[in-house]
């Protein structure tokens, strides 16, 4: 049975460089990662997030704006 396992390419970022990159506390992305709502990877003890994980995080929170068209007063 061949296993599908997805591979983190690119640059691995720290916990502390991903929280500088969403300029919040370390709190969040370890937080990200207990609720396995980010891709990591365990290199040991230490934790790692690939730098694509973080941009797909970061462009699925992208709120495209609604243009309204003014309707003229009858």
């Amino acid at each position: 049975m061949a296993a599908t396992s997805r591979r983190a390419s690119g640059r691995l970022l720290t916990v502390d460089e991903a929280a500088d990159r969403l300029n919040t506390s370390v709190r969040y992305p370890r937080r990200l990662i207990e609720e396995r709502r980010i891709t990591f990877v365990k290199l040991g003890r230490h934790v790692r997030i690939p730098e694509t994980a973080l941009d797909e995080f970061i462009a699925s929170g992208v709120v495209e704006p609604v243009t309204l068209r003014m309707r003229r007063a009858a």
